[in-house]
């Protein structure tokens, strides 16, 4: 990282701290996301249907890939469009940055909390279940496909994620619409980790691996669209006289 990418990722973290909605948001959600299928999967008896207690886990490893997915879309949705609310986005436009030094700073400062919360949460689910759950719930959990999943597929999703509200905060004129554009773009992702979580496809380490190398590779692609539509001259034309 360079020194002013560096510089963006910490300017961009003090403002994130200082939106309230944002922090808000950042606390609450994933408590939402997660606490009901947590509670679903300790609910879950050794005599219980295997088709059953696979869907429940299902729905709790789903959950995982949820944060990471859903997050970034929250807080892209003030990359440009709440510099200009605050009335720094022509100071931060002109300033001595590369755009791609300027993109990949904001990315990150998305990226690092958003990746670190669904980390936390994971550890605390394996630890959960391990200590109180069922074993037959113990047995699906504790795979290591599961784990490497999670590893690889959550800064990958959530660094997609960004991507597409880079995008659509670039184009967009309100932080909502933004914020719920870049939600729908995503949903389509959703879907296909949803194919690896109820075991559509059948988990493997292999699986993980080659879902990971897909997902850098969507991710690259993402970076170069952004970058192409991430112009100072006409995002300054755009927004100002706002």
């Amino acid at each position: 990282m360079t020194p002013r990418t560096r510089a963006v990722f910490r300017k961009e973290l003090r403002d994130l701290r200082r939106n309230k909605f944002i922090v808000a948001t950042m606390v609450f959600l994933p408590v939402f996301v997660i606490l009901i299928p947590f509670l679903s999967v300790l609910g879950i008896k050794p005599g219980d249907p295997e088709s059953t207690v696979r869907n429940v886990i299902g729905g709790a490893s789903l959950s995982f890939f949820l944060v990471p997915l859903i997050l970034p879309t929250v807080i892209a949705g003030y990359a440009v469009i709440g510099e200009r609310e605050q009335g720094t986005l022509e100071p931060v436009l002109t300033t001595p940055v590369r755009e791609s030094e300027l993109l990949i700073g904001k990315a990150l400062a998305a990226v690092v909390p958003c990746v670190s919360i669904a980390y936390a949460l994971y550890v605390i689910y394996r630890v959960w279940v391990v200590s109180a759950a069922a074993p037959i719930v113990i047995h699906l959990v504790d795979q290591p496909s599961q784990l490497i999943a999670v590893i690889l597929f959550a800064p990958l999703l959530s660094t997609f994620s960004i991507w597409v509200g880079l995008a659509v905060s670039v184009r967009s004129n309100d932080v909502r619409v933004a914020q719920q554009l870049s939600g729908l773009a995503v949903l389509p992702m959703l879907g296909l980790t949803a194919l690896f979580s109820f075991r559509v496809l059948t988990p493997s380490v292999g699986l993980a691996l080659a879902g990971a190398v897909l997902l850098g590779v969507v991710d690259l692609v993402a970076w170069r669209m952004v970058s192409a539509l991430f112009d100072r001259e006409r995002i300054l034309t755009r927004y100002g006289s706002v």
